[in-house]
């Protein structure tokens, strides 16, 4: 009898959602959006009554409240890069960001803007390799 091969299953550390839906966030990149309220959460499976909320490195689907024209009340996907409420790491570090923001990307997964405002965290940089080229420092 043949021995089983080991799967690795690409596993997520936990780490709290803070951002549910409804919350304003500011655009981190050179998109010429300002804020953001962000409207769906993808990938979101909960609780009945529960509002889906978001965290580092999820995607998420947002409209432009603040912005040209030509932007507002449109809606794009887009990459929460940072969140207020404290992250812990596995090395015991807890690490939280003055703002919540993200940066809007394209549905294939390329950034809209060409430059990152601000610190971008490294569990969302992991997940979008896009965004960590565009990033100008990685906390």
């Amino acid at each position: 009898m043949p021995a089983k091969a080991k799967v690795q299953v690409a596993s997520r550390r936990y780490i709290t959602r803070a951002l549910p839906v409804g919350a304003v966030i500011t655009c981190a990149d050179n998109s010429g959006a300002r804020t953001l309220k962000i409207v769906m959460v993808t990938g979101w499976k909960g609780r009945l009554s529960r509002l889906p909320a978001a965290t580092l490195g999820d995607q998420v689907t947002v409209v432009v409240e603040k912005g040209p024209p030509e932007l507002q009340k449109q809606t794009f996907p887009a990459v929460i890069i940072r969140q207020k409420y404290p992250v812990r790491r596995p090395n015991g570090v807890r690490i939280s960001f003055e703002d919540n923001a993200a940066v809007i990307i394209t549905p294939e997964g390329e950034m809209k803007g060409t430059d990152i405002k601000g610190p971008v965290a490294s569990e969302a940089a992991e997940r979008w390799p896009r965004v960590s080229n565009a990033a100008g420092t990685i906390v």
